[in-house]
């Protein structure tokens, strides 16, 4: 015995069916492929959106944070307020000590004029920047060539630099990867051990892209800095939420330093796993948006199923009834109203999918540039899509197929 699946004439009048109103069917069609274009669309193109804003980013610690000091906004212990203080490589030690709960703790020192550079004749001012091998704990850099500085270079004072990306371009163009050659920095001549630059537009104070960056005892004992530092970084260890230690290490700052308790100004925090929580929140926010439009979208066409199968029961009453007459059984007739709308929703949804997909591939290569994006929606996500509108459309016929059911051939061959 047959099954309706593999039975060629059902089939065959499934198709008949829905081909006896053209208009009616194309109409109904259409809106579950809008539907599900729809919001395949939305959810590819939000999740596309997080990770492109997201890239701003890139290299970042995603639990790390900034302190740079400002001045005090509150009298205390006699100073007065307004009071400029800088910070030093005994808070380091001491964050390090009395806040566990930080992975790295991390001295940046940076000239505030600019460093010439220099390459026979040619020349560029940059930012100098004076950092160890534990930079990279909070900002990773991008290499272009060789090596970022290491401990060695830390620790003997060595004569090198890392050429940040457009400093190379500009005093040694034609070369993409000047490493191994010479260059002076203010008169001084260092040897080049890297090219460097950003994962991403965002950056602490500058891109590292225009700067040149030294060992931080090397660079510390050329512009004359001794123990000051211009602003620290650090990481949380895992779990540790940076804004839950925050409170400890302004106190571990300001007792020294002889700072209000309450003076919240007396340094500009930046909390970089804040920022990541905000993506998230707005972009849950914006994926909620997206499925409820398409959720709506999804209902209309599912309602349009419905309508349709209502016609068809209705206009197909003396066939029905016939078909009772002559011995059809009523899950036949469910059945067959249920498969008409089954197959409805998954040409239509199908064709959804295959639409969604093209326009958001095309869309991933307009985008394309050095970071390439892929603009698209996992095929779980299609699949997903596709089968609830598969369940709701079949769904959606249950209710006239039920009245199908119903008929009484008696009635049916009477109706006029």
């Amino acid at each position: 015995m047959k099954t309706a699946l593999f039975d060629i004439e059902n089939w065959k009048e499934i198709g008949a069916t829905l081909s006896r109103n053209k208009t009616r069917t194309f109409l109904t069609g259409f809106g579950i492929f809008w539907g599900v274009a729809m919001l395949a669309l939305l959810l590819g193109g939000a999740g596309t959106l997080q990770v492109l804003l997201s890239r701003n980013f890139d290299g970042f610690a995603s639990n790390s944070g900034a302190i740079i000091t400002n001045s005090t906004t509150l009298p205390y212990k006699g100073n007065a307020k307004g009071r400029r203080w800088s910070l030093d490589l005994t808070d380091v030690e001491r964050l390090k000590q009395s806040v566990p709960e930080l992975k790295a703790v991390v001295p940046i020192f940076q000239s505030w004029g600019s460093a010439s550079c220099r390459n026979g004749r040619y020349t560029f001012s940059a930012t100098a920047q004076g950092a160890g091998p534990e930079y990279a704990e909070v900002n990773l850099p991008r290499l272009y060539g060789g090596r970022f500085i290491n401990a060695a270079d830390e620790a003997q004072e060595r004569k090198v630099v890392v050429l940040g990306k457009k400093v190379a371009n500009e005093i040694f163009p034609g070369d993409p990867d000047p490493t191994g050659r010479k260059v002076q920095i203010n008169g001084v001549t260092y040897s080049i051990v890297g090219v460097a630059g950003n994962y991403s537009e965002a950056s602490i104070n500058g891109p590292l892209d225009e700067k040149v960056v030294l060992p931080s005892s090397t660079f510390r004992k050329a512009f004359g800095r001794a123990d000051k530092v211009d602003f620290l970084t650090f990481v949380a260890r895992d779990g540790v939420k940076i804004k839950d230690v925050l409170p400890r290490i302004r106190s571990t700052i300001y007792r020294r330093h002889a700072i209000h308790p309450d003076d919240e100004s007396a340094v500009w925090v930046i909390d970089v796993s804040e920022m990541f929580e905000q993506i998230g929140t707005l972009f849950s926010g914006v994926r909620m948006l997206a499925l409820f439009i398409g959720i709506s979208t999804l209902l209309a066409g599912i309602i349009g199923v419905g309508n349709i199968m209502w016609v068809i029961v209705k206009e197909r009453t003396q066939e029905i009834g016939v078909r009772r007459a002559i011995g059809a059984k009523p899950r036949d007739i469910v059945a067959q109203v249920l498969s008409e709308g089954a197959v409805l929703t998954i040409v239509a949804g199908t064709a959804g999918i295959c639409f969604a997909a093209l326009v958001l591939g095309v869309a991933s290569m307009a985008l394309s540039m050095e970071q390439p994006t892929n603009v698209q929606m996992s095929f779980g996500t299609a699949m997903s899509i596709l089968a609830t509108f598969v369940v709701l459309g079949t769904l959606a016929g249950l209710i006239p197929s039920l009245k199908a059911m119903k008929i009484k051939p008696i009635e049916a061959l009477n109706d006029k």
